[in-house]
């Protein structure tokens, strides 16, 4: 799992007026699905067709993966030997209110702590 800055992660998205965050729901979606390999329950197993998806139905396709996602990064966590706490009613609720971005701070900080816990060398599979 790629770690990034969420700091940069936030202020690309800003400044790029949302296409650093188009680009970052394709490529966690991507590294997710990567990760579960075997594992993967087939959700989401496209970023690219999450992505169209979300713009066919309107973002509602969008709730739904931020739901998704958190189970499936909360999973990794606990595989991966990281505490990552199961965000996935609050990631759905700040994105229906519109508070995405929070959102992908959130996630992409429970992403870093599984790299680190990667790093580390604590990996429970």
């Amino acid at each position: 799992m790629k770690k990034r800055s969420v700091f940069s992660v936030i202020l690309l998205t800003i400044v790029t007026c949302g296409i650093y965050g188009i680009y970052w729901f394709i490529a966690v979606t991507n590294e997710i699905e990567n990760d579960l390999a075997d594992r993967s329950d087939g959700c989401c197993s496209s970023g690219i067709s999450a992505f169209l998806l979300t713009l066919v139905t309107c973002g509602i396709y969008g709730l739904y993966w931020w739901y998704k996602e958190a189970k499936r990064v909360a999973f990794l966590g606990e595989i991966r030997g990281a505490r990552i706490a199961d965000n996935s009613v609050a990631y759905l609720v700040l994105s229906l209110f519109g508070f995405g971005i929070v959102s992908t701070a959130l996630m992409q900080n429970d992403m870093n702590t599984i790299a680190d816990a990667e790093e580390r060398g604590n990996i429970a599979e």
